[in-house]
């Protein structure tokens, strides 16, 4: 608005100038001269004001269009990339998944044992009960009790009856769970059971006079009935005399229960278990 008022004015003023030009022009004579002269430099010098007037509106607005198109070709680029990060996201979690896949084969084809493969698809984690739920039931043989492994080691067993094509897995860190379990190194034999906190297994009735030390590998021993023997279920965090004859031993477990997304079952049948040992020397 003020430019607008502005160039009004000018253009008023070019105006007067213009009409004081020709009245000097038609009184003629040297104080017409005069007048003349001071009248084309008034109305240059307006003239040049208008020009730079006109001048400066035509940058600006030159400018305003500049920055109009880098602003919608920044957000382009800016949609771009996030559409590339969403894509790069993406495949991320699908290389991430096959490689689960891939080394759940590598763990069935190591193991002599009839399997089924499984994905988790619910968890429940509260104080109290420690579980999850997998796409496989009876109708693809699971039973109760069934051992369920991952690549990294020992997940828990199947607990409930199963139904059609899911079941409820009972994970070895809830505080009702129990395997039979032996150091590796010493062959030294105990019970594994869960923890109230969830985070950690202690090993029981392990003598004090068993050569524990941290970082001794647990694996199952077999003895349950349930998970067959070898299998890994933790390395030893911490070793102390108990307040009887026993050792307080805290295990890590091998698994990391919260990241779990496919699982095998290992399918009972009316063979024994062969003894098999998975865990690393």
């Amino acid at each position: 608005m003020e430019h607008r008022q502005r160039n009004g004015y000018l253009v008023s003023a070019v105006i007067v100038g213009h009409f004081i030009l020709i009245s000097a022009q038609a009184g003629g004579g040297h104080d017409g001269s005069v007048l003349e002269d001071v009248a084309f430099r008034t109305f240059a010098q307006m003239q040049r004001l208008l020009t730079s007037a006109r001048g400066a509106v035509a940058h600006t607005w030159s400018h305003y269009v500049e920055l109009r198109d880098v602003q919608d070709r920044n957000d382009a680029l800016t949609l771009t990339v996030a559409d590339l990060q969403l894509l790069l996201q993406e495949q991320r979690a699908l290389a991430q998944q096959a490689r689960g896949l891939q080394e759940l084969l590598g763990l069935r084809q190591a193991v002599d044992l009839r399997t089924v493969g499984a994905r988790v698809i619910a968890t429940a984690a509260t104080p109290y009960v420690r579980t999850l739920t997998v796409d496989r039931g009876a109708e693809d043989g699971v039973h109760a009790d069934d051992a369920v492994i991952a690549p990294e080691g020992i997940v828990g067993r199947i607990v409930g009856a199963p139904g059609p094509r899911a079941s409820r897995v009972q994970l070895l860190i809830d505080h009702l769970a129990a395997a039979g379990a032996r150091v590796e190194r010493t062959r030294a034999s105990g019970i594994v059971t869960g923890s109230d906190d969830g985070t950690a297994l202690r090993m029981e009735y392990v003598s004090n006079h068993e050569q524990v030390r941290v970082g001794d590998q647990v694996v199952t021993s077999g003895t349950d009935g349930i998970y067959p023997p070898g299998f890994v279920i933790g390395t030893v965090a911490s070793v102390a005399p108990g307040p009887e004859l026993d050792l307080t031993i805290r295990i890590v477990p091998a698994v990391r229960f919260s990241r779990l997304e496919d699982v095998l079952v290992i399918v009972s049948d009316d063979e024994p278990l062969p003894p098999l040992s998975v865990a690393s020397e």
